[in-house]
Order: C-alpha cells, then structure tokens, then sequence
C-alpha cells in the first residue's frame, strides 16, 4: 500500500511511532508513526471505521484495560504508553473533547471550576480567574458571563460544546485533542467552534478527528489520511487537498470512495 509521509522539520509536541491498537482479535490501528507540530492544527480524515477515532484516543491514554496498545508515544522525550506513566497525569497535560457535548449537570461555573478543586486548586481567586480566562479562550465569556451559576444544561448544543472545550482549558493542557467536535452542531455553532480552534492554535496544539474534509481544509495546517488503520498521508493541509502525493488519498478527497 502506497504511503507519503512528510517531515515536518518543526518543533513538535507529540509524536508516535509503531502504533498499533488492538481490541482482542482486531486490530484497529496499524504500525502509524506521526508527528504532530507544536501550536498547529492537525486534522485526521478518513471514512468511517478507518481508526481515526482510535488512534486519537491513544494519545492521552483513554482506552480501557481491555485495549492493547503497542509501540510508542513521545511527549516531551518521554514514552507515555508505558504502565508506569499515570494516565491521569497525561490528561492533565492533554485534554480531550469529544464529539457530543458532555457538560455536567452542574452549574455553568461549576464545570470549569470541578476538575481544578480534583486537582487541589482552592484559592477563589485563582478560581474566578480561570473560570473567566478558559470561557473567554473558548468564545463564551460574553455569553454567560452573567449566568455562570446558571445550568450548563441549559446551554444551547453549541455553547455545551464551547464549555466543554473551555472546561478542558481550565487544567491548562498542552494539546487539546478534538474528537469530531462540530458534527452533533448546527452551521452557526460549527463556525463558533472552528474560530474558537484558530484563536487557540497561537497557544495550544490542536489534534482533530474530523469527518467533515471542508472544516479539515479550513481549520489545520496539517493533516492526516487514515485508511483501514493505516496512515496513508500526512502532509500540509493545502498539500493533501491540492496536490496529494497516494492516489488512495487523491481518490478520498474527490469523493470516488469512502
């Protein structure tokens, strides 16, 4: 099978290399090493079953006991796919949102604040100052700035996700994983969601799964192509969209399979 993956020459923020997940029988990914740049977005595309899903997963540790998971994944020099590393500690580090909004059914201020008093953050100060910094990184501030004691359930779908995104700011992660975080919205709350990435690109890396190749070619700088559990391509987005190097991706991209 035909592959292209370029290097990237920047400084990066994670990589893998020889990723292999399997659930029992099955493998889901195969042999994917990748580079994911420093403040960058990068998006992972392919159809449906292809491991997109999967592999993003591994990358902070959130497949179960029952998942095995093979070769390595490098954060700041360090494997953190050992059993010695606490996955708990790798999630502070690299956040997750995924695909449906999940805010608890708390209020609006508790949600951000949950996770930083699990973490032993006390101070009220230090609170409110995250509680506004994360909601004003994730474009909500200005929305329920005077509601935060307010139901996060009563949020629309859009704003539940802008939270959600602001709720993993609040540990102030390095990366931030996005699984498919648009497809449960509306047009006007994709928008939101997507203006909220690139405002956070010039702070935070970016990994995400998506389904949709427009908002890929809008959003990154980077992307991948998953076929099968394979990586296909990695290039540049312009480059994958515009002059793909595997016919498979070429195929992809103009609508002929998947």
């Amino acid at each position: 099978m035909d592959t292209f993956i370029a290097p990237t020459n920047l400084e990066l923020a994670i990589e893998t290399k020889n990723l292999e997940v399997i659930y029992g029988d099955n493998q889901a990914v195969f042999d994917s090493s990748l580079e994911f740049p420093r403040h960058k977005i990068t998006a992972i595309i392919g159809a449906s079953g292809s491991g997109k899903s999967t592999y993003l997963r591994s990358l902070n540790r959130m497949h179960d006991k029952s998942v095995t998971v093979n070769g390595q994944i490098i954060y700041r020099s360090v494997d953190i796919n050992q059993p010695k590393i606490n996955e708990y500690e790798v999630r502070k580090q690299i956040g997750m949102v995924f695909q449906r909004p999940n805010p608890f059914a708390k209020s609006i201020r508790n949600n951000i604040t949950f996770a930083l008093k699990k973490n032993g953050i006390t101070d009220s100060r230090v609170l409110e100052e995250r509680i506004e910094t994360s909601l004003k990184e994730a474009a909500l501030w200005d929305e329920v700035k005077d509601d935060l004691d307010k139901s996060a359930l009563e949020l629309s779908g859009g704003q539940q996700q802008r939270l959600c995104i602001a709720r993993s700011l609040s540990l102030r992660p390095d990366i931030l994983l996005m699984d498919e975080p648009a497809s449960a919205l509306d047009p006007i709350s994709t928008e939101k969601v997507e203006a909220t990435m690139r405002k956070l690109r010039k702070d935070y890396t970016i990994i995400i799964v998506t389904h949709n190749m427009q908002q890929a070619s809008r959003v990154s700088d980077y992307t991948a192509f998953f076929h099968q559990g394979r990586v296909i391509e990695f290039n540049r987005t312009q480059d994958v969209f515009q002059t793909p190097h595997v016919k498979m991706t070429e195929d992809y991209i103009s609508g002929n399979f998947g």
